[in-house]
């Protein structure tokens, strides 16, 4: 292989001083029957030119914007990415950036995700904002165990209207620590039925998703007010922080964490990732945040500077007693959402939020008007859940051929709403977009 540079006398004295005869037994703990032997099957080789046209020929069997109309959110959302923000990510020193370790020569980075920090601790109402953390999924996730470790308790309550995929990776962090988790119904105007938790004891935390799962918007002032009763914290999740460009922030309704995905701000959908955690709290439980943070600090000059600060916390210095395993967290999609923030503005972000909450009510209410059942009568932000007959399947399929992705099927997640859908606008659809999905659903 040209790419690699160990000649055959390279590896045979590498695998001397370790004392195996050949690269098989470097692995022996993996059993046999789980090692590939054969060759892998493989196609031959392509040039760049037919590799090219091979990728755009996959691309066109699936439906992306803007061939396609895609009425289809679930914590993922297309928006429209300012050219400002495309434009500065296409800088050498954000692109290349590393793990900023070295303050006397990453001073631009470090201050890039200070300003972001600060912009999320803004918009979530929070005291204090990391330095990102992988997804949504993982920053609920490191969430609950942060209020495990604050509280001492091993009990969590989650609502079943938290992004079904985010409860999964809940599970999996949680099961093999042998820390319980509880899910709560939701009610039928599609909120979380809070009402269990009065009777629960020993919960370490609350997570409530907002807008949840169905585009919902949950009293979060009740959900904090019942778990602090019961001695615990109260973690707000989200899938689309856009959203608090209208509402009230989760720290200002009482929460303790405030954790969710951060893809709407600047970054492509791009089939699933890399995406954003963002991650917020209360100073008083910073200590006890997982993932890095920058902080503001004077030099022997008296001049501004910023460092990773409370680093002592994290695993290359704490071994199996760090906080998180946040590593390598590349910081560009942190950047990527700073700029994004930064050139909405705070007016702008309120606007834009606007735009999406009045375009997806006037999609609501066509498609009410229109005879089509909307389950849930509580407030919703861009999504909200749409009842259909038992024989929409072939419609919808007949939408595709049209290219036109009508919602997305709540059954795969929450078997009893079969028929039910999940709809999603935001500005990038048109009131002819909508008018047009409205003829073709109720012709």
């Amino acid at each position: 292989m040209r790419y690699l540079p160990h000649t055959p006398d390279d590896i045979a004295s590498m695998l001397r001083a370790v004392g195996a005869k050949d690269l098989d037994g470097l692995f022996p703990t993996i059993p046999e029957n789980c090692r590939r032997t054969g060759d892998m099957k493989l196609p031959e080789p392509l040039t760049e030119w037919e590799l090219t046209a091979y990728l755009g020929a996959l691309s066109e069997r699936v439906a992306v914007s803007p061939e396609y109309k895609v009425f289809m959110g679930a914590g993922s959302y297309e928006h429209y990415i300012p050219q400002s923000v495309s434009f500065l990510l296409s800088r050498s020193e954000f692109v290349t950036a590393y793990t900023p370790y070295q303050p006397e020569m990453s001073q631009g980075t470090l201050q890039a995700i200070y300003e972001y920090q600060t912009m999320v601790a803004r918009l979530l109402g929070m005291e204090v904002a990391n330095a990102s953390i992988y997804d949504g999924a993982s920053a609920l996730a490191e969430a609950l165990l942060m209020a495990v470790r604050i509280t001492r308790k091993k009990r969590v309550a989650v609502s079943s209207l938290v992004h079904p995929l985010y409860r999964r990776v809940v599970r999996t962090y949680f099961e093999p620590a042998g820390y319980e988790l509880v899910e709560l119904p939701f009610r039928k105007n599609g909120t979380t039925d809070l009402s269990p938790v009065d009777h629960m004891d020993g919960l370490a935390a609350l997570a409530v998703q907002s807008p949840n799962f169905f585009g919902c918007i949950e009293n979060l002032g009740e959900a904090a007010e019942k778990i602090h009763k019961n001695e615990g914290l109260f973690i707000t999740s989200f899938t689309e922080p856009l959203a608090y460009g209208l509402l009230k922030s989760p720290g200002v309704q009482g929460a303790d964490i405030a954790c969710g995905e951060g893809q709407s701000f600047g970054i492509p959908q791009s089939f699933g990732g890399p995406v954003l955690g963002m991650f917020a709290g209360k100073m008083k439980y910073v200590r006890s945040m997982p993932g890095r943070l920058v902080g503001k600090t004077m030099d022997r000059e008296g001049k501004e500077g910023f460092v990773l600060t409370l680093a002592t916390r994290e695993q290359h210095i704490r071994r199996e007693k760090a906080t998180s395993n946040i590593c390598t967290n590349n910081s560009l999609c942190a950047l990527t959402a700073a700029m994004y923030m930064a050139s909405a503005g705070r007016t702008g972000m309120r606007e834009l939020a606007s735009i999406n909450h009045d375009k997806a009510e006037y999609l609501k209410k066509e498609l009410k008007k229109a005879g089509v059942g909307i389950p849930f009568d509580s407030p919703t932000f861009n999504e909200f859940v749409v009842e259909f007959p038992a024989d929409f399947e072939s419609t919808y399929r007949r939408l595709m051929e049209k290219r036109i992705v009508a919602g997305f099927p709540l059954a795969s997640f929450y078997p009893e709403l079969a028929g039910h859908y999940l709809f999603c606008v935001t500005e990038t659809k048109t009131r002819e977009d909508m008018d047009a999905l409205v003829k073709e659903i109720t012709p």
